[in-house]
Order: structure tokens, then sequence, then C-alpha cells
């Protein structure tokens, strides 16, 4: 049971090693969709910013290129297939979570 004895400063040390490592991931961004579960009507469906032909990416502009922000909404242009490629219409700054606080906003194009 020695290795229990650690000190305060060494656990805190650990336990910032740990969210270093798990936050990770939250830089990266995502299409800000979030859905309402249970609805049946498919206009009331998703609750977030984006929509199948409006994708939302919420981003940290410090970690992510235009290029990478601009590719995963071209993706979900296709993916819900509503267009062909995504035109960027705006860009709200803190308006998402803590580590991605940006949002842009496209429109899907043919």
């Amino acid at each position: 049971m020695e290795f229990l004895k650690l000190s305060s400063a060494k656990y805190g040390k650990i336990l910032l090693l740990i969210l270093l490592v798990a936050g990770c991931s939250q830089f990266r961004p995502y299409v800000d969709r979030r859905r309402e579960a249970g609805v049946q009507d498919i206009s009331q469906l998703y609750v977030g910013a984006s929509k199948p032909d409006k994708p939302a990416i919420c981003y940290n502009l410090l970690t992510a290129s235009y290029d990478e922000v601009k590719a995963l909404a071209d993706n979900e242009c296709k993916k819900q297939e509503t267009g062909t490629r995504a035109e960027p219409v705006k860009q709200t700054v803190f308006t998402c979570k803590i580590f991605t606080p940006n949002h842009f906003y496209f429109k899907c194009v043919k």
C-alpha cells in the first residue's frame, strides 16, 4: 500500500494529466446537431443549430483550420443528401461549448 501514499501535489499532477489526455478530443470540430428523443415529426426532430440543409459546425479557432471545418460541412451535406457542397453563411463567437466556442454556419448547395 506504499503507492497510495502520494502527496496532494502528485495527485493533482496525475489528475491534470488525466484531464488533458481526456480533453484532447474536445478540441476537434463537430456538427452541432442534437435530436429530440421520441419525436415522430421530422420537422421537429433536430433541436441543435444544425439542420439537414444548413450544417452548423462548432470549432476552436486555435486548433481547427477553415479547410477542416469546411470539409466537415461538405461531408454533412453529402451525408444528408441536401447538396453537393457547403457555402459559408455566417460565423459566431462564444455560442458553442467551452473548448469549441465558435460556430460556423453553412448552407448546402448543388
